[in-house]
């Protein structure tokens, strides 16, 4: 498995689209890393840019295009809404996959110290990165902004981690870390007031407000023994926030970062603002979303927002989305089109149309129907343990909100949600019951004109067989759980769509014994005996299972119609 990292380097220009088009082009020009999105502000005079990739390319590309931003951007003439102090402003590094936090540092200062040496660019290490407790904070390492850097970097307390510590008049400073991933996250207010924005930013920042004696914005500053100012926490844990008036909507915003998203998520962040904004006679209307987002953010959103609503969550991802959009008006400003803002979206948008998954069922039945000899029966069987739960899924969700049992709706969501699960992890196997015969296939075609290749061609072959037998093993323990939700979907779910869940059982039962006869055919191909009789007794077990709750459930459907 591949190490992942993410780069998200801000520029300090967001109206030139030549000057953007400039930078992006160094990241796109470097193989290994793929550039995700390109989000310019005109008001904010910023553009955000995501890249994921390898890390030493990831590096490379991020190291490049810091290089031409120096050389095209002027910081003596920027003007903008967001603070700021360099031409690259801030350029941090977050761990995707198969890689430590520790790890990633490490390449953020190595990507600092490049910058730092041969740029001639003055940096500050920040976040995770940073080497003092005084700089782990973003927000103290570009204090003063571009305006006030030349008096900051002539005090011995603020020497730059790497590079000089002379004022780089055009290109300025930047800051380079590590970090978690970060929401980058915009609520609409229907004001054009920045004193008010602001104050409901300080209500639910987890920074808050400065204290004050007697009267709350006029009254004397509290601070401590130490001389510093005192605050008053807000309500939010993990979140930065300021207010402003970007006039490219004629609105003020609430523009938060979310610096960890598990402890705040955005919909925590969005309800709460609603909350606060209410008690000072202002609507939200709607958010914004900058740069990317993780799937599981926007999915734990929807199901906050039909959990409010007494809703069922077993719904399917694109539905999750779907609520998560419009309860949060995602969409207000501009379009939100989940396939370029959510990450994960984004990485497998190539791959996806290659899917057996992704086609028509007109596409499946005539590919099944061809020469070729994928997708088989293995792929059917598993379709069909996906038809079964869907089945399931449905009887729980009608049941659900069936009028009268309004009571019960958190009992079937939980039943739709497990169906979904299940519903999910057979769409997958769909697919790779054919990876696992390609496998075969390529594991044969291996040459074998030396003993050292016949020998590596045969272990290949051994271990593509034995996985050609787990995909399918896989199928019958899935589509037999599935028969737990099916049999209570028949008993408990709502009698008018029991005939639904009495197809759902026949569908998974046919999955079991067809996934069945795939593995059986699978282990005639195999040497390790011991390995092909395990998987034979688990599979018969099974096999002899699901016959046995399909005929309890059937017995359950028939009694069910006969009363109706």
């Amino acid at each position: 498995m591949k190490k992942l990292i993410e780069c998200v380097p801000n520029f300090s220009e967001g109206r030139d689209m030549g000057i953007i088009k400039q930078i992006t082009d160094q990241i796109e020009g470097v193989e290994g890393v793929r550039l995700l999105d390109v989000d310019p502000g005109a008001a904010t005079n910023r553009t955000v840019v995501t890249m994921v990739g390898t890390p030493d390319e990831v590096i490379e590309a991020a190291f490049l295009a810091v290089k031409k931003a120096s050389e095209i951007i002027d910081m003596r003439k920027h003007k903008g809404e967001h603070p700021r102090m360099g031409a690259t402003d801030v350029c941090p590094l977050i761990p995707v996959s198969n890689i430590s936090m520790e790890e990633t540092v490490e390449y953020a200062r190595k990507l600092a110290e490049r910058i730092g040496k041969e740029l001639g660019i003055s940096v500050y290490c920040y976040e995770n990165a940073a080497f003092v407790p005084e700089r782990k904070n973003l927000a103290n390492c570009r204090s003063g902004e571009y305006e006030g850097l030349a008096q900051k970097l002539s005090d011995p307390a603020w020497k730059p981690d790497f590079g000089p510590a002379d004022f780089n008049e055009k290109s300025g400073a930047t800051a380079v870390g590590a970090r978690d991933f970060l929401v980058a996250f915009n609520v609409n207010l229907n004001t054009t007031s920045t004193r008010r924005a602001n104050s409901i930013a300080f209500d639910v920042r987890e920074k808050g407000r400065v204290l004050r004696e007697g009267n709350p914005v006029s009254g004397k500053i509290v601070k401590d023994e130490k001389g510093n100012q005192v605050f008053v926490p807000g309500t939010l844990k993990s979140v930065k926030a300021i207010g402003w008036f970007i006039e490219e909507y004629g609105i003020a915003q609430i523009s938060m970062n979310l610096t960890n998203i598990g402890i705040t998520p955005v919909h925590i962040a969005f309800d709460e603002v609603c909350r606060k904004a209410d008690v000072r006679g202002i609507r939200v209307t709607g958010s914004e979303l900058v740069g990317l987002i993780p799937l599981k953010a926007m999915t734990d959103a929807g199901k906050y927002f039909l959990a409010k609503q007494q809703r069922s969550l077993g719904v399917d991802e694109q539905e999750l989305i779907k609520i998560a959009i419009k309860s949060m008006g995602l969409d207000e400003l501009k379009p939100f089109n989940p396939e370029e803002k959510i990450i994960e979206y984004v990485l497998a948008k190539e791959a996806s149309t290659q899917k057996l998954v992704n086609l028509t069922a007109k596409g499946f039945a005539n590919l099944t129907a061809s020469e070729s000899p994928a997708p088989g029966g293995g792929s059917v069987a598993a379709y069909l343990g996906v038809l079964g739960a869907s089945l399931a899924t449905m009887v729980a969700n009608l049941s659900s909100h069936k009028r009268g049992w309004d009571d019960r709706w958190e009992e079937f969501s939980r039943w739709a949600e497990k169906g979904q699960k299940l519903k999910d992890e057979l769409l997958f196997l769909v697919d790779e019951d054919t990876n696992a015969f390609n496998k075969i296939m390529e594991a044969f075609s291996l040459p074998k004109t030396s003993q050292e290749e016949k020998k590596i061609r045969q272990q290949s072959i051994e271990l593509a067989s034995k996985y050609a037998i787990e995909v399918p093993m896989r199928v019958m323990k899935v589509s037999l759980e599935s028969m737990e939700l099916i049999q209570e979907m028949a008993r408990n779910g709502n009698p008018n769509s029991v005939s639904d869940a009495g197809v759902g059982a026949l569908c998974a039962r046919s999955a079991v014994m067809g996934a069945f006869l795939n593995v059986k055919i699978n282990v005639t191909g195999i040497e390790d005996q011991q390995f092909a009789q395990s998987m034979l007794s688990e599979g018969d077990a099974i096999q002899q299972k699901a016959i046995r709750l399909e005929s309890q459930i059937l017995e359950i459907v028939n009694q069910v119609i006969s009363k109706l």
